[in-house]
């Protein structure tokens, strides 16, 4: 088995990635601003980094076979003001630098990094029933800007010998927290709240099959670049909140659109994302032998109300 090394590790999907990658076998070092805990378990520790510092366990990434490399502040945890903004950005864009300078400058044994990354790249639909693909280009967007210089900043790491390959996620669907973690709260007062017309198309994936998809990028040597990290039928923003609405209240809830307007004070330029269409292929993925556990949202949806 393994040694991993994830950055980002503490955050929803670096927790349920960690977890998953454990109950496989592979032991897991976790990058951590405070690393008090030097173990979770046999298979599970921690070792310390400071981005703004450019500092590393320079031992931990020697140690590693692959590194995942998930850090960044949260797109939608704060109002995108200025500074937050630069945040978003420079947490993303050091981070990389940081690891694809130690894999320069230190003798190592990483064969892969696997970079997170995002359909934000993309933008908004453009053209009625097209898919976006790798090929295309960054959108002029704050969000395309960012993905590019994401993405720009971890390329260095090539230069080292390994195999880089990017996953741009969509929405992840998972119980606890994230996007469905307002929809459920509504739903605990038994409404059913859409945002905007909820005409606006929502490219997702199961959180089951995004770590599958990670290990899958690792253990797949023909696997180099960019891959869309989405399942196979988009939805719409209203009918997915009613799927889940069903499998949590039956027919006993109200369905609530909350205008653009009322979503735009709320949240500032951050509504441009919750009300945006999206719609983004994963034929290339698909094309490379990866299969979905989870390719409706029925079912998916289906699956994460019968977890324990």
């Amino acid at each position: 088995m393994s040694t991993i090394l994830i950055t980002g590790g503490t955050g929803m999907v670096g927790k349920a990635l960690t977890r998953y990658l454990s109950l496989k076998g592979h032991h897991i070092i976790i990058l951590s601003r405070t690393a008090s805990q030097n173990k979770i378990n046999d298979n599970v520790e921690f070792a310390e980094w400071n981005v703004e510092q450019q500092q590393i366990d320079i031992a931990a990434v020697q140690r590693a076979d692959h590194i995942i490399h998930l850090a960044g502040a949260s797109v939608f945890a704060k109002r995108w003001t200025t500074a937050y903004k630069k945040e978003i950005e420079e947490s993303r864009t050091l981070s990389s630098r940081l690891l694809a300078n130690t894999l320069r400058d230190h003798s190592n044994q990483v064969k892969t990094v696997v970079s997170s990354s995002a359909i934000g790249w993309y933008g908004a639909d453009k053209i009625p029933g097209h898919y976006f693909i790798e090929e295309e280009p960054a959108d002029s967007d704050f969000l395309g800007r960012t993905c590019a210089v994401w993405e720009q900043s971890i390329e260095p790491a090539t230069q080292s010998g390994v195999r880089l390959v990017i996953l741009r996620t969509g929405i992840v669907l998972s119980n606890g927290d994230g996007f469905l973690a307002p929809i459920q709260q509504g739903l605990r007062f038994g409404m059913a709240t859409i945002t905007g017309s909820g005409k606006q198309v929502v490219s997702w994936i199961h959180i089951d099959d995004l770590c599958r998809m990670f290990l899958y990028a690792i253990d797949n040597g023909l696997m180099n670049g960019a891959f869309n990290a989405v399942a196979t039928h988009p939805v719409t923003m209203k009918a997915l909140v009613l799927k889940e609405a069903a499998l949590k209240k039956g027919n006993f809830f109200i369905p609530l659109h909350v205008p653009d307007f009322a979503l735009k004070m709320v949240l500032g330029e951050r509504s441009i994302e919750a009300l945006k269409s999206t719609t983004v292929s994963n034929n290339k993925i698909k094309d490379r032998g990866f299969t979905f556990l989870h390719p409706t949202i029925d079912g998916a949806l289906e699956s994460l109300n019968n977890e324990k």
